[in-house]
């Protein structure tokens, strides 16, 4: 059955880094283009980062230069990673990974990161 846990986020000063986790369970994930989003309050989620399985990535223009995305298809499950560096109040939100054309049923629970000033 197909799971999507996030996990790696917390309170960061600004300028700081942090690397999000994403286990993928489900033979499905294996071969998805996977993608970051994110859902500050009151807005919809965001597309900032999508890796398809063959290594392309696209990163968003709001993190380019910031923010990288990977996948480990190696490992069980397979795990998508950000990297978030030099990191904004702006990118305050819950974090969370879907595919790439997100399914609704896909989302979890996602991961707080705050970023203060």
């Amino acid at each position: 059955q197909e799971q999507l846990v996030e996990s790696g986020g917390g309170l960061v000063q600004a300028g700081g880094s942090l690397r999000l986790s994403c286990a993928a369970s489900g033979s499905l994930f294996r071969i998805a283009a996977m993608g970051w989003y994110r859902q500050a309050p009151g807005k919809q989620h965001e597309l900032v980062a999508s890796i398809w399985n063959d290594g392309r990535t696209n990163i968003a223009d709001s993190v380019k230069g910031r923010f990288t995305i990977s996948r480990d298809n190696a490992r069980n499950p397979v795990t998508v990673y950000l990297q978030m560096n030099s990191l904004k109040p702006e990118d305050t939100a819950v974090y969370y990974c879907n595919t790439y054309r997100p399914v609704d049923a896909y989302w979890g629970r996602g991961t707080q990161v705050t970023v203060s000033s």
